[in-house]
């Protein structure tokens, strides 16, 4: 039996550049919260540049989004990381940095233990949820799906762009 693991991708669009003073919060922050993840019960794994962060990573060719991605153990780890501690402070600060959307701009999905996603397969997984909404495929913390649900139909083995 193959073990998962929980991969989690989260976008965010910008109210300015990031070296503007409006952002310092946030920027100042990055580096505490990552080396709380990376020290976090449960985590796995994150994106990142060599700067440390996602912040320079390029999500749907826009510069004006920034990408998180991680992979957790299960929902309960990235549960008790997002909603304690310098990330939960961070988190209800958000509107300050980031301007509402209306479309879907997190998801997640179980991936083989060992994989590590990439951008392109985290945006398929994106819009796969904004169009069809939670699936095995792509889901949200709010409508979660057991481990292997989709049998890997549409795992690391196939490519980003491969039809829905």
């Amino acid at each position: 039996m193959t073990a998962y693991e929980l991969a989690q991708v989260n976008i965010a669009r910008l109210k300015a550049p990031l070296d503007t003073p409006l952002l310092k919060d946030f920027v100042d922050n990055l580096d505490p919260v990552n080396a709380d993840a990376d020290a976090a019960d449960g985590f796995v794994w994150r994106l990142q540049s060599d700067d440390g962060d996602a912040t320079a990573i390029s999500v749907f060719d826009d510069p004006w989004l920034i990408v998180n991605m991680s992979v957790w153990r299960d929902p309960d780890a990235l549960t008790a990381f997002m909603y304690q501690g310098r990330h939960r402070e961070m988190l209800s600060r958000r509107r300050e940095w980031f301007q509402r959307v209306e479309e879907a701009m997190t998801t997640l999905w179980w991936v083989p233990a060992g994989h590590r996603p990439t951008v392109a397969e985290a945006e398929d997984r994106l819009l796969h949820l904004r169009t069809h909404g939670p699936a095995p495929y792509a889901f949200t913390l709010r409508t979660p799906f057991p481990p292997g649900a989709d049998g890997g139909a549409r795992g690391a083995d196939r490519s980003a762009t491969s039809p829905a």
